[in-house]
């Protein structure tokens, strides 16, 4: 019996093992002097956000750092499959409302989702395209409202993820508190919203807690994703420990850099059924 426990342990220690040791690999892989990032800061009617520009600044920085390549965009006639194949990852910076003029180009993000392609949302991104089914599933989830600007805390509930693993377990933030409806439920939630001492007088809980989402990542269509609902302020975008967030995020997405497969690709219309 004592060895069949002492086979077993060593079984679940060899495992884990070989999965840090996939991690540590997957991150090797990756060339960022060969990774292009596409910045995408285009609003539509409505509320446009004055940080955009403190976003491009901190993701160009963070660029040079690590040595990866940043175009910055508010045209959607980019958006064709020939210019989005240049890209590894496209970032939607604090985009809102309608963003896309055509279904041609909406169609051209599907299918570059669907090769492989990388996807990060920051903070107003979630309310892009808010009558697009497909983006809602793709970016985890839709804008409902904010609290009013305050302080309060966000909650590392999954720490082990390069976006979060250097936080402390309660991030003291001063921001806009994000509140979401229409969760894809597939989505790997990494930080909450600590809404017990939040000045709200309606605050939506997550699955019935003091909590809701913050900052989550997932797999959807081909492509991997991850958002973050925190950088309110310019002055966020300037800080280490929010441009090591958002690097955390990149290099999540990014994983082992694996070349665009647009045979994969099969969106033909943004009324494509989802995948579920």
């Amino acid at each position: 019996m004592r060895k069949k426990s002492l086979l077993f342990i060593t079984c679940i220690c060899l495992a884990l093992f070989a999965v840090a040791q996939n991690k540590s690999k997957d991150k090797a892989k990756v060339n960022w002097k060969k990774v292009n990032v596409l910045v995408y800061i285009k609003n539509g009617k409505g509320y446009v956000h004055e940080n955009r520009a403190a976003g491009v600044a901190a993701i160009k920085q963070l660029g040079a750092q690590h040595g990866f390549s940043v175009a910055v965009s508010e045209d959607p006639a980019d958006f064709t499959e020939n210019n989005l194949k240049k890209y590894n990852l496209v970032v939607f910076n604090n985009t809102n409302n309608e963003v896309f003029d055509t279904d041609e180009q909406k169609v051209a993000f599907m299918r570059y989702v669907q090769a492989g392609g990388g996807f990060v949302g920051i903070h107003s991104a979630t309310g892009t395209e808010r009558q697009w089914p497909w983006f809602k599933r793709l970016i985890g989830a839709s804008f409902l409202r904010h609290a009013k600007h305050q302080p309060f805390k966000e909650i590392i509930i999954d720490a082990d993820h390069p976006s979060t693993s250097f936080l402390p377990k309660v991030w003291e933030r001063d921001d806009e508190c994000y509140f979401f409806k229409e969760y894809n439920p597939d989505i790997r939630v990494l930080i909450v919203h600590d809404l017990g001492p939040l000045d709200d007088k309606d605050k939506p809980t997550y699955y019935g807690g003091t909590s809701s989402p913050s900052v989550w990542c997932h797999e959807f269509d081909g492509g991997r994703q991850w958002y973050t609902s925190l950088g309110h302020d310019i002055a966020t975008y300037a800080t280490a420990a929010f441009q090591k967030h958002i690097m955390g995020g990149i290099i999540w997405v990014i994983g082992n850099n694996k070349p665009l497969d647009y045979s994969k690709a099969r969106a033909t219309s943004p009324a494509d059924p989802l995948p579920y």
